[in-house]
């Protein structure tokens, strides 16, 4: 099929605006901290050599989805023993949280710019066997320059926006010449399914798959930090609240505060999803009048807050408790994933508001192994009940520890379709 209009204009703009595009990614870096060298891998040079064997390369742009594929590598590679995987993603939030999980034989760079001279020099050094994208990072050039070079395609997880699907609706052409270059397409839902199909994906090739992010590998447990952190806080009980977004710690500490009636040597662990908004927590604890700590001052956990204002260690607060409630879910942003709590065997607690894991909510609503809260007095009572009542902890706790291992298979038989539908099969 011939380059449609609008994708040969794409060509020509990014090869006109890369040198500006570059030095706003690589400021952007260099900002967070990123060597001058991996920096420029925006621009294809890459920092890693390429092993001999077949190269399976993921791509994701954000930290949720380069997360979410982290279990799949490491199921294929299981499958794979001679197979060299190579995870690529956007940010430098992402490269340093994949840096301390990356499975065996498996190396991380920075995406290459949507622009001719970044992505042939970064196909050119990789040759992939197979790409896999995820979710919705559907770069035009990307897409097509990879095809080109002969590798087998996949998009998994797909998910678009009703805004998106709007978009590609009005641009028939454009949408099949990109979405023709994969060999599978698995999207989260049936919806999702035969929106991919409506918009110009092949519809042989489109099927439903699952919420990678809702099979995740459990989240890494720093087992000196744990020490520490029981030390302190000895047989008190604990709750965490985590992810929580703005306009969502109000409601926790109103709950902190009703359940400190009931459990006066109770502590809160409080992890905002975003780090950086640290000292604006701070100042929402102290108008509550609660004492606290504060995990970027070096403290350990105490008082009757403990603020976890850091980013990769949310496994090690989870190991803590047995219960846990999950922010962006009291106000309309989506929900965060509730299977890395199943995984560590705490009572899952979530506002209503979790469009981005209704499938897997729904799932875990019916397998008693998550609960939906509506208010702070909803929240209190609910935390109150798992803390109070030990048959209570027992059978949520049970439910999600079973709900995480009855997803293990679900995993694998995604590893084994992607494998055969890119060939990558050991005989050929």
């Amino acid at each position: 099929m011939a380059a449609p209009l609008l994708y040969r204009l794409w060509v020509g703009v990014s090869t006109l605006l890369v040198p500006f595009f570059a030095r706003s990614e690589v400021r952007k870096l260099r900002r967070a901290g990123v060597s001058v060298a991996r920096a420029w891998e925006k621009l294809g040079h890459a920092t890693e050599r390429r092993q001999k064997g077949k190269l399976i390369w993921f791509h994701g742009a954000s930290v949720g989805e380069s997360l979410s594929v982290l279990a799949l590598i490491t199921r294929m590679g299981t499958a794979l023993p001679q197979a060299q995987f190579l995870i690529t993603s956007g940010t430098a939030t992402s490269a340093a949280l994949i840096a301390r999980r990356l499975p065996p034989r498996t190396v991380h760079q920075f995406a290459p710019l949507d622009a001719p001279g970044p992505l042939k020099r970064f196909l050119r050094h990789w040759r992939p066997d197979a790409a896999i994208f995820v979710e919705s990072e559907l770069w035009p050039q990307m897409l097509r320059r990879t095809y080109d070079s002969g590798a087998r395609m996949a998009l998994v997880n797909a998910r678009l926006s009703a805004k998106s699907i709007a978009g590609w609706r009005k641009r028939p052409k454009l949408a099949h010449y990109l979405f023709e270059v994969f060999d599978l397409i698995l999207t989260q839902n049936d919806a999702m399914a035969d929106a991919m199909v409506e918009i110009g994906a092949p519809p042989e090739r489109v099927a439903r798959g699952i919420n990678l992010k809702s099979l995740s590998d459990p989240l890494p447990v720093d087992e000196d930090l744990l020490f520490e952190a029981r030390a302190a806080l000895g047989y008190r009980p604990v709750w965490v609240a985590s992810s929580t977004h703005e306009g969502e710690e109000a409601t926790v500490l109103a709950a902190h505060r009703a359940l400190l009636e009931r459990f006066p040597d109770l502590c809160l662990i409080l992890a905002p999803r975003h780090p950086e908004r640290g000292t604006e927590v701070r100042d929402l604890i102290a108008a509550e009048g609660l004492s606290f700590t504060r995990r970027t001052r070096g403290d350990a956990p105490g008082d009757a807050v403990f603020l976890a204002d850091t980013m990769g260690e949310l496994g090690t607060w989870y190991a803590l408790t047995d219960v846990v409630f999950l922010g962006g879910s009291l106000r309309p942003i989506g929900g965060h994933n509730p299977f890395e709590v199943a995984q560590s065997g705490a009572a899952v607690l979530s506002g209503n508001h979790v469009a981005n894991f209704a499938e897997t909510f729904s799932a875990m609503e019916a397998a008693e192994a998550a609960q939906l809260v509506a208010d702070a007095e909803d929240l209190a009572e609910k935390v109150a009940k798992v803390l109070s009542d030990t048959r209570e902890q027992e059978r949520v706790r049970a439910a999600a520890r079973a709900f995480s291992q009855a997803q293990t298979e679900r995993l694998d038989a995604i590893a084994a379709r992607l494998i055969e539908a890119l060939e990558l099969a050991p005989d050929g």
